[in-house]
């Protein structure tokens, strides 16, 4: 079972590097260890992998944050959350990470190499697909090939110096997913790894996150499949150190698929189909650049996460629409699938919609009255939300609303061609201005006591409806589009509906 820790409490981790905006991907996993979590009562760490200064960019770990707060995905403890093992940020646990790099070298794991870039591209350029492994380490300028005493001096120099692992060539390692099931593979694939750096005196992804981990209790490491080929060096670690007992299970979750084509998502995939890969708009404070965000381009972040969940995990039937709390109840690490899953950019704006349709009308009006008011339109909540009411099933976003009701709050200045072509025929002023002193004369302005009343009327005089109606619509909207006929006289009301009418009238005529 996915939850069996050994009776420890389920403990998981998002920890990415603050190097720029958040890929989708990344939401994603966060997003399954957060299911995880919820689903087995345990916690969620937030973790800063930081180890690579050189890579650092300003902003990126207060994006990182402010996407999974607009998200709605919470954690538990780590960076800007607190909590009892911390510091949750790598480039301040240096001394942590000391002490056992010291350790593996002591007990003879892992050995210092002062190999310079140079003598490593002379190497390469001598060796094809050239490793640093057991079949060449001996070659190498490193501890296991220089004196003791050299060495110190070398140290004592200040040369700069990395720290390997030594991988035992030959060895079946096996690594129980919990997705993907057994995986082995021979040890002798792998090379020695570097796991320490003196010149920042810092460690690699590989160490700190095996340190880290086990320091931090964590039971579970759900992430990417491109974390896969590490699975068995970090396993190795594991036992390195004598961790067997408290090794974290793995479970490597599928890759996100282009929405056409061969292999992953990425950026150039959103920029060439017009969808964006990061959940909020990131400025690139090097280059300058703006890439577009899912919150700025209008989506729902409930209607984002839905979409997201269901990208490599399906909840055992066929429903789609779930809110996070059903999701958090079915979710399963066994249901997740092992082939990659294609990013349906198109069926995400479905999700959208749907989201729209789900919320009350209030919640909508809130988000669109400040699209009113940027077109100088200030208007009572409650009519507000009537509006929405009226044309929320006709849109994919919420800005797409003001296209769609605009009209309600302010009257057509201009007609459309193509519904004037069609329904503002030669006997359309005079059958318009008929209907309006019909409508002028009925003492309860109230859609549905008008429409029979207007039905009959239509009738007697042995007129269309279709072209009555529709020339009317016209002189309301500005074109044949919109809700039922008499929702929108109902909005308007009868001073607003007559003076729009005969207006339209004069103007058209």
């Amino acid at each position: 079972m996915t939850e069996n820790t050994g009776g420890r409490r389920v403990r998981v981790r998002f920890a990415p590097s603050p190097t720029g905006p958040l890929h989708i991907g990344g939401v994603r996993t966060a997003l399954y260890n957060y299911l995880f979590a919820r689903k087995n009562g345990g916690d969620l760490i937030f973790r800063i992998e930081d180890t690579d200064s050189n890579r650092f960019v300003p902003g990126a770990e207060e994006y990182i944050l402010e996407a999974f707060n607009w998200l709605g995905i919470k954690f538990d403890e780590g960076v800007s959350f607190g909590g009892n093992y911390g510091p949750y940020r790598q480039s301040e646990r240096r001394d942590i990470y000391k002490k056992y790099v010291n350790q593996l070298l002591e007990t003879g794991k892992a050995y210092i190499a002062f190999d310079t870039p140079s003598e490593l591209e002379a190497k390469r350029a001598e060796i094809p697909n050239f490793q640093y492994d057991a079949a060449t380490r001996m070659q190498m300028r490193n501890s296991l090939t220089l004196p003791a005493d050299e060495v110190k001096a070398l140290i004592d120099a200040g040369n700069q110096y990395v720290v390997r692992f030594l991988i035992e060539p030959d060895r079946e390692v096996e690594v129980n997913d919990l997705i993907r099931g057994k995986v082995t593979i021979n040890s002798s694939v792998l090379d020695d790894k570097v796991l320490y750096k003196s010149a920042d005196q810092l460690p690699t992804y590989h160490l700190a996150n095996i340190v880290d981990d086990h320091l931090m209790e964590v039971t579970h490491v759900i992430r990417g499949e491109e974390w896969l080929p590490s699975a068995p060096l970090h396993v190795l670690l594991y036992r390195a150190f004598g961790w067997e007992e408290t090794m974290p299970q793995f479970a490597h979750l599928p890759l996100l698929l282009k929405p056409e084509g061969n292999g992953k998502l990425s950026k150039r995939d959103g920029d060439r189909l017009g969808f964006p890969v990061f959940p909020l708009e990131w400025h690139d404070p090097k280059t300058g650049e703006v890439s577009s965000g899912y919150r700025e381009k209008d989506y729902l972040p409930e209607a984002v996460i839905n979409f997201l969940a269901l990208l490599g995990w399906n909840p055992g039937d066929d429903r789609e629409i779930m809110t996070m709390d059903e999701m958090v109840d079915l979710f399963n690490l066994e249901k997740c699938s092992k082939a990659g899953a294609r990013f349906n950019y198109q069926k995400l704006v479905w999700f959208n919609h749907e989201y729209i349709m789900l919320k009350s009308d209030r919640e909508i009006a809130e988000l669109f009255n400040p699209i009113l008011e940027s077109h100088g339109v200030k208007a009572p909540m409650e009519r507000v939300e009537t509006a929405v009411g009226l044309v929320k099933n006709r849109v994919n976003f919420v800005g797409e609303l003001w296209d769609n009701c605009s009209y309600l709050f302010q009257a057509p200045t201009e007609f459309d061609e193509k519904s004037l072509k069609k329904w503002w025929k030669d006997e359309a002023p005079k059958t318009t201005a008929e209907l309006c002193d019909f409508l002028e004369a009925q003492p309860d302005w109230n859609g549905e006591t008008l429409e029979p009343k207007v039905m009959e009327w239509i009738a007697s005089k042995g007129y269309a409806t279709g072209k009555v109606m529709n020339a009317l619509r016209v002189t309301l909207v500005g074109a044949a589009m919109g809700p039922q006929i008499f929702c929108i006289t109902d909005f308007l009301g009868r001073e607003e509906t007559l003076r729009r009418a005969r207006r339209a009238i004069s103007v058209l005529s």
